[in-house]
């Protein structure tokens, strides 16, 4: 989860990840700055995020991220 927690601060610095659960419904996350943290944690954590997988209720916070990415890993 650290992992996951700097790419998010990497990307949005300003926004406190253990709390926030509504990232993309709060507009937080733009579509370009998803695109970029897809790529982040695909890179991170050799997986691939299918696109129908690219939801806004995976990426609403960084406890659902990691819970996709947690399935992904499994898979």
């Amino acid at each position: 989860m650290d992992t996951l927690y700097e790419i998010l601060e990497e990307l949005q610095p300003d926004v406190d990840y253990k709390t926030c659960d509504n990232l993309v419904d709060g507009r937080v996350l733009d579509s370009l700055t998803i695109l970029s943290l897809i790529y982040e944690i695909e890179d991170a954590y050799d997986i691939e995020i299918p696109a129908v997988d690219i939801v806004p209720a995976n990426f609403n916070s960084a406890k659902a991220i990691y819970a996709l990415i947690t399935r992904l890993e499994e898979e």
